[in-house]
């Protein structure tokens, strides 16, 4: 436990910076876009091009937002379970010592 809460300290706890290795079924999903996305810039002229480019950011910016969001319930969750286990008097059943 000390080694995680020195390595946050000096910074070297990074989620967001972790690189994920791309399963089929996402390396897929991925491929699919990419080819539609290549299809509509061929399909569309300038103004069509520039809208588009402006919808893919602004679905990655909520993309971003979305994965904080998660991240920080997930992290809450997860000290609310480690919380609860801490709890010694939450049923009938109690420890042999106590």
């Amino acid at each position: 436990m000390r080694r995680t809460l020195e390595d946050f300290y000096y910074g070297n706890i990074t989620p967001n910076e972790q690189r994920m290795i791309p399963n089929r079924e996402l390396k897929q999903a991925v491929d699919r876009v990419t080819q539609c996305e290549k299809q509509l810039e061929e399909l569309l002229d300038d103004d069509g091009r520039t809208i588009l480019t402006r919808l893919t950011r602004s679905q990655q910016e909520i993309d971003s937002i979305t994965a904080l969001e998660n991240f920080i319930l997930g992290f809450r969750l997860g000290v609310r379970m480690m919380a609860e286990c801490m709890d010694n008097n939450d049923g009938d059943i109690k420890n042999g010592g106590e």
